[in-house]
């Protein structure tokens, strides 16, 4: 999935982060829950056992001293009233999870199995007091308060009708109302678990971090290996597994240097061994009377010497040991121009550098060089262009021979591979300039690609970045 991060550190962070915030709301919403029930029964208990009490003292009464004794009774937040009619059990039954649990408190509080019936009837405004006598409306237009003047309610509040039955039958009215702390949201609690919420996301942060730091050293350290051979090793400290990936890279790259060498003096003891025969047999067809086969067996020799000369170079090539350094690219095809020139060669230039690039000098004139070759055997003349862009160095090489087939463009960089017809074996070489060219270009951050021009001819177009760490990030992070 695309929307996913690429990087181990962002997928696992993105896993730890989802799993941590999903906790941390289910928490909040168990806490919410759970606290919202323990303080509508502790803020309920009080108003309870008020009620029960009332209850109990007009069991004892009269109707008539009922009746004198409710104006009394009735001291806000409670109200009492003896003439309202019942709710239905229908009604009560919708009264809500507080209506619900303030039935219970009550029922325990009362200690018998009278009816009972709890209204949530929303919160109350903050009503006006009032001169004569009245009935104020709640929420539910249930008449709230009664007496010589309007009582006042707090606005913030959860307002309840309770109506319990007397032992008579009669059934009384309580209009009350318990603390809205109980509703409101405790932002106290969620700015705990907010902070635990971003300590926690911290800590994954630094711990992810921790984590995939060594293997981002050891993906930096692979891509390198690529164009350095002989990088310093990494450093075999830290965990047991990061320690032991490590030692194995670093065990990895000491076999590939053992095996490079070796294989580079096999080849550097045939290359001189093979000198011998191939004088001898120089001198020996210099004997020959017959001209015709005797040009014919100087030319098999040179090529047998160049190829063996040019694969020996192909496989030193990149073990070159020639530091980097601060290079002037318009002198450096200056000095190709000139070289190829006073053998008769036709190269141009168009296009300007004005800053130094850091490369390794020999084997950049090297990869040029190649090029240049490439375009004057076959394709008459080289037409040189150079482009000094922002981040890269763009040299492009154009010759005005017939190309080559758009299949053959990635396979004539493999070593040793030539096309016959129309590139003949007549012009020389042996198939590893282009090799060669590309190893010394991507040594360099680069590459080397080639095109076939609107206008006809072959284009190779070699790429170099200026910062060559930005290159390697860069390829890094697209690979």
């Amino acid at each position: 999935m695309r929307l996913l991060p690429q990087s181990l550190f962002g997928r696992l962070m993105l896993v730890l982060s989802a799993g941590l915030i999903l906790a941390q709301l289910l928490s909040a919403a168990i806490n919410l829950v759970e606290r919202d029930s323990l303080l509508v029964r502790a803020s309920g208990m009080q108003p309870a056992q008020r009620i029960a009490d009332i209850v109990t003292l007009l069991d004892s009464l009269t109707p008539s001293e009922r009746a004198r004794i409710v104006g009394i009774l009735t001291v806000p937040p409670l109200v009492v009233s003896l003439d309202r009619p019942p709710a239905t059990v229908e009604s009560a039954a919708t009264g809500g999870a507080h209506a619900a649990m303030f039935s219970s408190v009550l029922r325990n509080v009362l200690g018998d199995d009278r009816p009972i019936r709890v209204l949530m009837s929303g919160t109350y405004p903050q009503w006006a007091p009032g001169a004569g006598r009245g009935r104020g409306q709640g929420p539910m237009g249930a008449g709230a308060m009664h007496g010589p003047g309007m009582h006042r309610f707090p606005p913030d509040g959860i307002a309840f009708l309770i109506q319990v039955r007397l032992q008579d039958g009669t059934w009384a009215t309580f209009d009350t109302q318990v603390s809205q702390e109980s509703a409101s949201l405790p932002w106290r609690v969620l700015l705990t678990l907010a902070t635990l919420l971003a300590a926690v996301l911290l800590l994954s942060w630094v711990a992810v971090r921790w984590v995939t730091r060594p293997l981002q050293l050891l993906a930096t350290a692979a891509d390198e290996l690529g164009r350095d051979i002989n990088r310093p090793p990494l450093p075999e400290g830290g965990p047991a597994e990061v320690s032991r990936a490590a030692r194995a890279f670093n065990t990895m790259q000491t076999r590939l240097v053992t095996f490079i060498d070796e294989r580079t003096r096999l080849l550097t003891a045939m290359s001189h061994d093979l000198k011998t025969p191939l004088t001898r047999m120089r001198l020996r067809a210099e004997l020959l009377e017959d001209g015709s086969l005797r040009e014919k067996f100087e030319a098999d020799l040179l090529e047998m010497e160049a190829m063996v000369t040019q694969t020996l170079e192909f496989m030193r090539g990149l073990s070159n040991r020639e530091p980097a350094q601060h290079t002037d690219i318009m002198g450096l095809l200056e000095s190709l121009r000139a070289d190829n020139e006073a053998m008769g060669r036709t190269v141009t230039i168009e296009g300007r550098v004005t800053k130094p690039l850091t490369a390794q000098p020999q084997l950049l004139k090297r990869c040029l060089s190649n090029l240049v070759d490439n375009a004057v055997l076959y394709g008459l003349r080289a037409e040189i262009t150079v482009d000094e862009g922002t981040d890269v160095l763009t040299v492009r090489v154009r010759d005005h021979g017939p190309g080559i087939p758009a299949s053959a463009i990635d396979k004539v960089f493999e070593p040793f591979f030539r096309l016959e017809g129309s590139r003949s074996r007549a012009t020389g070489g042996t198939g590893l300039g282009l090799s060669i060219a590309r190893n010394i270009a991507q040594a360099h951050g680069g590459d080397v690609r080639l095109r076939n021009h609107e206008a006809g001819g072959l284009e190779a177009i070699l790429t170099l970045p200026w910062n060559r760490e930005t290159a390697n990030s860069s390829r890094r992070q697209h690979a």
